[in-house]
This record gives structure tokens, sequence and C-alpha cells, in this order.
């Protein structure tokens, strides 16, 4: 009796696992779940922990032992989603930026999306000017401290802030300058509404870059944003598509295709190449997501996608929450009590400090930060060719242009090329967002003059505690990006495209044969089967098929015959 009673105890511990959800807050939430308990349960478990009904924005961002990111599918089991074993580390993210973050209903939404947009501002994926940085930053400081106290904040105060992984004494001085005279009088939630809708303004608001190379071989990083998708190179967005102009995203292997159609029926296609499979197929359902979330009217207008064409094997998604226009009508109903929010405040936090109490990077010794910016870029190194949905490795920046295959393409026009920042931006420096200097590129000489600058870690979004997750976004300032007008294969891409020929020639290949044998079955059913159905039937007496039956098939089945009784009769005497 004892025994099966431990026996029933372990097979139940069997069933179950344990979830670490690290919060947007840096906060973590721990519960245990049923091995086949899904996606939508362990979501629900952390809203309600959250005290968040408009919870269509939010996801939940796990990364495989690859360090590729995913998000988890709400429909499937989570056991079956992870590639490792238990406890399953996970993290809540923004998965849908709201297009208009005023329009929230609830404070407590607004809050979370404030933390995940200076998150962004930390971690280099929000880039602005220098005016534009002085101005978020003094919002953060003026939701987390409140108003400026001469008695609590001595000079250079702001100092001791890190918004940024560095910034020069000017932009400190700028900071405190507006928070001093500028926010009085701001609550927290007043502050953090008009972070969000200066954010909302700039060209990056909503981006989550994923590494890719154009046609050429250069260095780009594709986004979806609330209104639309987003080719980022160097310091420049050189390309924008709105979700109304996108027809159809597609990829095959490791290569990623967006087709849309511009004003005055012009048609085009970008093609890029994304470092893995599973980046590549990261990077569409992403794209699938976002085009339904904010194109679509209703939820029951989305349908299932295929990743390729006819005669090609690819993968099928839906995509099987809300879109946005729902979300909205549905946020108007809600009638309760605001929630209480309670507010990080000054606590530090792991991967998006707000408040560093160390030295900023200017007193570091020169010396040292060339150490530690050898030893960072070690790390780059061995991670250049991981599977990350963020930015890995320093690109150039250039003059606009289109990547393309075998299209004729102009991306220098002014309306399609949109500068980011004042200077090349250049996470191989830092991870992180540095200011830009309005005056210019002469920023980057100074740098450069001054050593080596540092590199700091990106968040942590690691799976089981196994790997850290880098978001190293990397925008280097380099030679200029040729135009492309009709742009060439390289050999490797020559190799790739002749592969994928012959692999498509051989399915179709097979299923022609598939059809010739469906056709044979049919043939046989017609002659040999005795089935009384109207169809076969009325075929049985056209004069063609009798004419056929007797003259052709007949004598055909009789050699078929006398072959297979020759063969038989010749292995017996064997």
């Amino acid at each position: 009796m004892l025994s099966r009673l431990m026996s029933s105890s372990i097979r139940s511990l069997d069933r179950e696992c344990n979830c670490t959800v690290r919060l947007l807050d840096d906060s973590e939430y721990t519960c245990t779940i049923q091995r086949d308990a899904k996606g939508q349960y362990l979501f629900d478990l952390i809203c309600h922990h959250l005290n968040l009904l408009e919870k269509d924005y939010f996801g939940i961002r796990y990364v495989d032992p690859d360090k590729q990111r995913h998000w988890l599918e709400f429909t499937k089991s989570i056991a079956k989603q992870m590639k490792s074993q238990p406890p399953f580390t996970m993290c809540l993210r923004v998965k849908f930026y709201p297009p208009d973050p005023a329009a929230l209903k609830e404070e407590i939404t607004r809050y979370l999306v404030f933390l995940q947009v200076k998150r962004d501002l930390y971690h280099g994926r929000l880039l602005c000017k220098t005016s534009d940085a002085a101005l978020l930053a003094a919002y953060i400081l003026q939701a987390e401290i409140g108003d400026y106290d001469p008695g609590k904040h001595p000079e250079g105060y702001s100092s001791k802030f890190q918004f940024f992984p560095k910034h020069s004494e000017k932009l400190e001085r700028r900071i405190a300058d507006i928070h001093k005279t500028e926010l009085i009088g701001q609550s927290p939630e007043t502050s953090e509404l008009n972070f969000l809708q200066k954010a909302q303004m700039l060209e990056t608001y909503g981006v989550d870059p994923h590494p890719c190379k154009d046609v050429s071989g250069n260095p780009a990083f594709l986004a979806f944003t609330p209104f639309g998708f987003t080719v980022l190179q160097g310091n420049r967005r050189v390309h924008f598509l709105k979700w109304e102009e996108v027809t159809k995203l597609k990829f095959e292997a490791k290569t990623f295709h967006i087709y849309a159609n511009q004003k005055e029926d012009k048609k085009i296609i970008l093609t890029y190449f994304a470092p893995t499979p599973e980046a590549c197929k990261h990077l569409w359902k992403c794209g699938v997501e976002n085009q339904a979330f904010y194109k679509l009217e209703k939820s029951s207008q989305v349908r299932t996608v295929s990743s390729s064409n006819l005669f090609f094997k690819g993968s099928r998604f839906r995509y099987s929450g809300k879109v946005a226009k729902e979300v909205m009508e549905q946020s108007a109903k809600i009638k309760r009590d605001p929630p209480e929010i309670h507010r990080a405040g000054m606590v530090p936090s792991r991967s998006c400090p707000s408040i560093t109490h160390g030295p900023r990077l200017t007193s570091v010794p020169r010396t040292r930060r060339r150490a530690v910016h050898i030893s960072i870029m070690e790390g780059l190194e061995s991670l250049r060719d991981s599977a990350h949905s963020t930015p890995v490795r320093s690109v150039s920046h250039g003059d606009s242009f289109m990547s393309s295959r075998g299209h004729m393409v102009d991306g220098s026009e002014p309306s399609t090329s949109a500068v980011i920042s004042d200077e090349a931006y250049s996470p191989s420096d830092s991870v992180l967002p540095t200011p830009v200097a309005e005056h210019g590129m002469e920023m980057p000489l100074a740098r450069h003059l001054n050593g080596a600058p540092c590199s700091i870690d990106e968040e942590k979004e690691s799976e089981a505690g196994a790997s850290k997750e880098g978001q190293l976004a990397d925008y280097a300032s380099g030679k200029r990006a040729m135009r492309m007008v009709r742009s060439r294969q390289s050999p490797a891409s020559d190799v790739e495209e002749l592969n994928k020929f012959v692999l498509s020639v051989l399915r179709l290949f097979l299923v022609t044969i598939g059809l010739l044998f469906a056709l044979l079955l049919l043939l046989i059913m017609l002659t040999e089967s005795d089935l009384d159905i109207a169809f076969l039937r009325d075929i049985r007496k056209t004069p063609e098929f009798q004419q056929f039956h007797f003259e052709y098939f007949c004598p055909l089945r009789r050699w078929f015959a006398c072959k297979l009784r020759w063969m038989g009769g010749f292995l017996i005497s064997k």
C-alpha cells in the first residue's frame, strides 16, 4: 500500500513542472503547472497575478538552448514547445506595441508598456537624438523620484542615473535642467504617459530588430512596428512598408521574402537572408502575427498561412489571438476601479536599471575600457552566428536602398529614407542606445580619441537559467553601402538557388508520380471492381471506355498475368 502511494506521488511529480517568468520590472513569478498545460493557462496566471485585463498586447518569450528566441504559443502545450527540461524560465514582454498608448483604458497597462519602452531605450532598440534622449530621460526621472528637491538631489544627481550606457556631462545637465524646470508637479502616471507619447513619435518605437543580410551580403535589421514593416541599415531607416501595402510574407530555409504593392500599382519584392532557418522561421511568424494584429478588422478574417508555394514543403501557421481593433473595443467595456500599481521606483534592475550608483563610463580609465572592450568583443565573435532575433554584429551605414532579387529598386528617395540619428550608432561600442550629438559626425571621432568604448551586457532572457540572451544590437559606422539597381547574387547565393531549384523539380516529379498512381487506382476501380456507383456506371457505358477496355486494357492485363505466371514458375523451379 505504501509503495503504491509512493509510486502515485512520483507519477504526479513527473506530471508537474516549475516555471519562472521574469516580469517587466524584473521581479519573478514562479508557479507549478502540469506538463500538458497549454501556454494560455500560464499566461492567464500571470495576468491574474498582475491584475491585468488589457492583456492582448503582451506575450511570453523564451530562449531555446541554441539562443534562438521564441514567443510561447498559447494554443500548444508548454512542455512540447520548450526544448529543454524543467524548470522553465521565460519572460513577460510587450508583443504588440499599442499604436496610441494614450488610448489604453487602464493605467496598469500603460505602466507595463512604459517599463517595456524604457527597457527598449536602455537596450538600444529605441534610437533617438540627444534632445529627445534628454526629454525621455527627464520623464523617467520625474516618474521615479518626483519633483526636484535641492535637499535630496545635490548637484550632479542625474549622473547617478543610467538611462543609457554612456552619456556626457552636457547631456546630464540637460536632463537635470528639464527635470528641474519643465516637469514640476507631474505625477508618475502623467510622466509615464508623456514618455510614451514622445517615444511613440520615434521611428524605432516598437522595433524588435532581427539580424539579416541583403542579397549583396550587407547586414540589415528587419523589424515589425504597429505601423508597418521596417528595414534598418546603419543609422538609417532605409525602407518602410505600411501594413496595408504588405501582401505576402514567405520564407524558404534562410531566405525571407516580403511582397508588397505600393502606390501606382508598383509591386516590389524584398529578399533577405537570416542567420539560420530557425531564425528565419521566427522572423516569418512574427511578421504573420503582427500583420494580422494590426491590419485585419476582425479575428474571424485570420487565415492559416503557408510559408511557401504549391509543391514546396513549407510551414503552416495561424495567428490565434484578437486583432487590434477588437482589443480596443473590448478595452472600452472595462468597468472597474483602477487596480493599485506597485511601481518599482528606485529599486535597481538586473537587466534594465533605472539608477546606477557607480561612476559614469567617462570616469573609467582608458586602458581599463580597452581591456573590457576586447573581452566583450571576444564574446561577440562567439555569438556572431547565433540565432538571436536581435542584432549581432556591426553593420555599415550608408545610403538607403532596397534589397531585392531580380527587381529594379531605387531606395534613394527622401520619402523612403529617414535618418534615425545624427551619427552612425554602433552598439559594438555599446549595446545600449547612445544619445547622439546634433552637430553631425564629429562625435564618433571624439569618442574614438577618448579610447575604446565599453560594452554592457544585454538583458538576460535565458531559458532554464542556462544562457544569457544578449540583445547585441549592432549598427556600426563604416563605408557606405552601394546603391543597387539590379543586384547580383554572390556565388554562395547562386549555389543555394540552384539547390532550391533542383529540390523543387524533384518535388514536382514526386507529385506527378503520385497523381499518375492515383489515376491508375481509379482505372483499376473502373475496370475490375463491381462498385455500382453512379459516376462509375456512367463512365463504363461510354463507347470510348468500352473500346479502351477491350482493345488495350484486357490485352495488357493478360500480358502481365502471363509474365507473373512465368516468373512464379521460374522461382518455384529453382
